[in-house]
C-alpha cells in the first residue's frame, strides 16, 4: 500500500489530540491551557500524554475560573501568541461569556480593524452521558447568533482532524463544539491527514425524495434515518452543516431544490435556535421550492434531565426523524 493511500485506525478522541500535536509542531506560537489539561490530560483525555510531550509552558493547567482562563487566552492572542483554550463544558462557557461576547468577539471591530484575536476555545457540548442539565445542553446555536466569531462543529473522524489548523488560520475567535458522545467514535483517517475546509457544509447522503439538515452527532442519527428510509423507498439527502456560524446556505439550498422538502435536526432548543435561523433562510432564499412546510426535531423545551430513559426522550431520536421524513414525503 501506498503512503498516499495509507490509513490508521483512530478514535474522535485521538484525532483531536493529533491536530492538537501537528500544531504545536508546526507553529510554537500554538499552546493549550484549560482545566486539567496537563498532569490530569483533559477531562476528555484529548490531551492525555501532551503534557510530557511538550512541557509545562505549552501544555497549561489552569485555575478554575472560565473568565480567567478565556481572558488570558485572549491577552495571549492580542500579544501574538496562537492559544487553543479549553473549556470543560459549553454550559460552563457562560461563566466567560463577557470575555468571548464583550472581548473577543468585538475586539477587531472595536479597534477599526487595528487588533485580532486569533483565539481557538474548544468545549464539549451535547447530552447523552447522563451528566444533568448543568453539563449537558447544546449552546452552540447561541454562540452562532454573535458576529465577530466562527462556530465550528465536527462530526466526523475527518473534522475533529481536519478543523483545527484553518481555525488557528483565522484571524478571528473561533469555537469549536465537540458533542461529548462522539469522543470513543472510531474509524479510519488517511495517514496523511490534511486540513478541511470550514466555509462548507458537506453532502453526507444523497438522495431525491427528501433534504435533512444537521451537524455534530445527530448526523449519525440522520444517516441511520436515512438508511431504514431508503428500505422502503424514500430516498433522503443528509447535509452535515459542520459550520454554524457563517452558515453555508448555497449547499443545503441546492439540495431543497432538488428535493423540494427539508427537515432540520437540531439537539438544541427549538424556541429561537439555530433550526429556526436555517428554516427562515429556506423561507427567504427557497420557497417557490418547497413542495410542504419546512420542519424540525429539536430537543423537548425543558432543562436535559438525568434520567437516561427521560434524557433519551428529550433528544431528537433516529424513530423521530423518520417518522418526521415520512409525514413530509407522505404529504409533499
Amino acid at each position: 500500500m501506498s503512503k498516499q493511500s495509507a490509513t490508521v485506525e483512530t478514535s474522535y478522541r485521538e484525532a483531536l489530540k493529533e491536530a492538537i500535536r501537528e500544531a504545536m509542531t508546526r507553529d510554537e506560537r500554538v499552546f493549550l491551557m484549560g482545566e486539567d489539561v496537563g498532569h490530569y490530560g483533559g477531562c476528555y483525555a484529548v490531551s492525555k500524554g501532551l503534557l510530557a510531550e511538550f512541557g509545562p509552558e505549552r501544555i497549561r493547567d489552569t485555575p478554575l475560573s472560565e473568565s480567567a482562563f478565556v481572558g488570558a487566552g485572549i491577552g495571549a492572542a492580542l500579544g501574538g501568541m496562537r492559544p487553543i483554550v479549553e473549556v470543560m463544558t459549553v454550559n460552563f462557557s457562560l461563566l466567560a461569556l463577557d470575555q468571548i461576547m464583550n472581548n473577543a468577539a468585538t475586539i477587531r471591530h472595536m479597534s477599526g480593524g487595528q487588533f485580532n484575536v486569533p483565539l481557538v476555545i474548544r468545549m464539549a457540548t451535547g447530552a447523552g452521558k447522563q451528566l444533568a442539565a448543568q453539563h449537558a445542553h447544546s449552546l452552540e446555536g447561541w454562540y452562532a447568533h454573535i458576529p465577530g466569531i466562527r462556530i465550528l462543529a465536527p462530526a466526523t473522524l475527518e473534522d475533529a482532524r481536519g478543523m483545527l489548523w484553518p481555525a488557528l488560520l483565522d484571524p478571528d475567535p473561533v469555537l469549536i463544539f465537540e458533542n461529548n458522545t462522539l469522543y470513543n467514535l472510531e474509524g479510519t483517517l488517511p495517514e496523511n491527514a490534511v486540513a478541511v475546509d470550514i466555509d462548507k457544509a458537506k453532502v453526507m447522503h444523497t438522495g431525491n425524495d427528501l433534504t435533512i439538515i444537521s451537524y455534530s452527532a445527530s448526523l449519525f442519527k440522520c444517516l441511520d434515518a436515512a438508511k431504514a428510509l431508503s428500505r422502503e423507498g424514500v430516498e433522503a439527502e443528509v447535509i452535515d452543516l459542520r459550520t454554524l456560524r457563517p452558515l453555508d446556505d448555497a449547499t443545503y439550498l441546492a439540495s431543497i431544490a432538488k428535493t423540494h422538502r427539508a427537515l432540520i435536526v437540531d439537539e438544541g432548543w427549538r424556541s429561537g435556535g439555530i433550526s429556526a435561523e436555517i428554516s427562515a433562510r429556506i423561507m427567504e432564499q427557497a420557497f417557490y421550492e418547497l413542495d410542504i412546510p419546512v420542519e424540525r426535531v429539536c430537543s423537548a423545551e425543558v432543562p436535559i434531565p438525568y434520567a437516561r430513559h427521560l434524557e433519551e426522550a428529550a433528544l431528537p431520536q433516529v424513530d423521530t426523524i423518520i417518522a418526521a421524513a415520512k409525514r413530509m414525503v407522505s404529504h409533499g
